[in-house]
């Protein structure tokens, strides 16, 4: 049962993600000729006025064909007025960006929604400011309660990101418990109102619930009401924290360490169907955070992402001219190959978890 609600959910992203762009196309006037959930060869299909609705066999994504998108297509005269490269510059960024939109939304109404049916009726979330130091861990007679960790390895931001910095480290050989980093981490405290950075090495855990570096402390809690502002303001800092997260790591995509936290479609899947067998909460927390890095990926302003089609509109409109079309191709293959290799990348790592390696099968 778990596989077929994953399943769902993943198909439920897709089609909301395509009802983006379908419902704006249609708003502004465009001609949609398809809409489709999964990439061809094509399962079924059945036809309602000017647009084909149809269902493919590769659950890889989904798609909406705008007439006109293609430039090289030939456009019955008739709707030629209706064609996207026909269309004003906003029209045309309105449709492109309605998909990442609604995966965003919702992603914010899923998080909203957890928040204010919380348990107890109270947010609680880290703050930055160590609680308690573990004895006998590196971080023992170094950090000390009260102190806020500022940074690691010059990494800034909320308690998610600074563990995902420490995290980065690795034992100089294969991982088991209690083996140190082959490097230090540089952690920037406060303390005493005066920045101090100290030379620390983290520890492997492998605790089945762990499974990863780590110093010896933990962070003190924020708890507050779980009130509609809150529960807004909460789910405001979890997706800042995860699209500085996902950012970073496409950023860094050629950085070995970073490059092994790259998942996939696949890895998704596995891990939406993974959460649903624990709890339904857990599963759907899994499945907003999959919803916003769908909505963030497909910013990047490379083709064929939705951010590639903004970026050459954008192009149009500074430039005050249309940008070739022989331009576009050339900078598409670019766009093309960094996907492939984002894909093939997360696909290669989720390959290994699937084995036994981080979804905990093994």
């Amino acid at each position: 049962m778990s596989w077929l609600l994953a399943f769902l959910g993943f198909a439920a992203l897709i089609v909301l993600h395509e009802l983006g762009h379908f419902a704006v196309a249609k708003a502004v006037g465009m001609r949609v000729e398809r809409f489709s959930l999964f990439f061809p060869p094509l399962l079924g299909r059945i036809q309602r006025g000017e647009t084909e609705y149809a269902i493919g066999s590769i659950p890889l994504g989904g798609y909406v064909r705008i007439t006109g998108m293609n430039p090289h297509e030939p456009i019955p005269p008739e709707v030629e007025h209706r064609a996207y490269f026909r269309q004003p510059v906003w029209k045309r960024i309105a449709v492109i960006v309605a998909g990442p939109v609604v995966n965003i939304v919702l992603a914010f109404a899923i998080l909203w929604g957890l928040f204010m049916t919380i348990d107890g009726g109270r947010i609680v979330q880290p703050t930055s400011t160590i609680d308690e130091v573990e004895a006998g861990t590196p971080a023992a007679g170094t950090l000390r309660p009260g102190d806020t960790i500022l940074a690691v390895d010059g990494e800034r931001g909320e308690p998610g990101r600074l563990i995902f910095a420490l995290r980065g480290h690795a034992c100089a050989g294969e991982p088991e418990d209690g083996c140190r980093a082959a490097e230090p981490a540089a952690v920037t405290v406060l303390r005493d109102g005066r920045e101090q950075t100290f030379s620390i090495r983290p520890f492997y855990d492998a605790d089945p619930e762990v499974r990863a570096m780590r110093l010896g402390f933990s962070f003190a809690q924020d708890s507050r009401p779980a009130t509609p502002v809150n529960a807004a303001a909460a789910s405001g800092e979890q997706m800042w924290t995860v699209t500085a997260t996902t950012v970073t790591k496409i950023v860094r995509i050629f950085d070995p360490e970073d490059r092994k936290e790259l998942s996939s479609l696949v890895g998704g899947y596995e891990t939406t169907r993974q959460a649903i067998k624990l709890d339904s909460r857990i599963a759907l927390y899994v499945l907003a955070l999959i919803s916003l890095s769908l909505g963030v990926i497909n910013l990047f302003p490379f083709l064929p992402l939705d951010g590639g089609h903004i970026f050459w509109a954008l192009a149009e409109k500074v430039s005050g001219r249309r940008i070739p079309v022989a331009v576009m191709e050339r900078a598409g293959l670019v766009g093309f190959a960094l996907v492939m290799i984002l894909f093939f990348v997360g696909l290669n790592n989720d390959i290994g978890r699937l084995q036994g390696e981080g979804f905990g099968l093994r």
